[in-house]
């Protein structure tokens, strides 16, 4: 099966190309201001014309306002809003009829009850993202490079269509999908050479490891 890749908290068209070179089908861009990935909208914007019509875009954001949507919608004009604060089902139904977009709810994981709380919103969001629960002390509810238990997925019903997030790198990658058959994953600290900065070799480290894992006798585990 070949996954979804989105390569998140792009800043510079420089490793936009690169992503969209190697295959990314979904690039994020990051309105969250305390995040080193952070861009204004104007910018991202800008950025994302050479990925329309080649891969989704996709505007990341924390508890959104209806100010801050109205201004990230009519800048950038993504494909997909993804809320990754604490959104209830009804925001996320309001958020969807007011701007006729496609929403992907993130959760954090730590347990198994951590996925519990999907329930609520299946049907609503289109599409969720798993990521792992932030550090202690940490501010940002994603991007934070560290990876949760993937075998606790396994509670998910096959039908649940998702993101695997979390500390995702060329060396895990492969062990990552051959415990989850995740249907899609997204990538950011793990294709960066510092906080906030994508490196366009470490991007191409991370396909040639995807590619790698996914090569039949791997997918199969002969």
């Amino acid at each position: 099966m070949k996954q979804d890749i989105k390569i998140c908290g792009l800043r510079t068209a420089e490793t936009i190309d690169r992503a969209l070179a190697r295959g990314a089908t979904h690039i994020g861009f990051i309105f969250f201001e305390k995040s080193p990935r952070y861009v204004e909208p104007d910018i991202a914007g800008k950025l994302a014309e050479p990925a329309r019509g080649k891969a989704k875009i996709v505007a990341v954001t924390v508890n959104p306002s209806n100010d801050d949507l109205d201004e990230i919608v009519a800048l950038l004009k993504p494909d997909i809003l993804q809320l990754h604060g604490d959104e209830s089902p009804e925001r996320v139904l309001t958020i969807k009829a007011v701007y006729g977009l496609p929403v992907m709810k993130a959760f954090s994981v730590r347990t198994a009850d951590d996925l519990k709380r999907v329930e609520a919103y299946i049907g609503i969001a289109d599409r969720f993202l798993f990521d792992a629960k932030p550090p202690k002390g940490s501010d940002l509810p994603g991007g934070n490079g560290v990876s949760f238990d993937w075998s606790l997925l396994s509670w998910l019903d096959g039908s649940v269509d998702y993101m695997l997030s979390g500390g995702l790198n060329k060396a895990n990658i492969a062990e990552a999908l051959a415990i989850t058959k995740a249907p899609g994953i997204d990538v950011s600290s793990g294709v960066e050479s510092a906080p906030g900065v994508k490196d366009v070799a470490m991007i191409d480290e991370f396909f040639d490891a995807v590619e790698w894992a996914c090569q039949p006798e791997m997918a199969s585990g002969s």
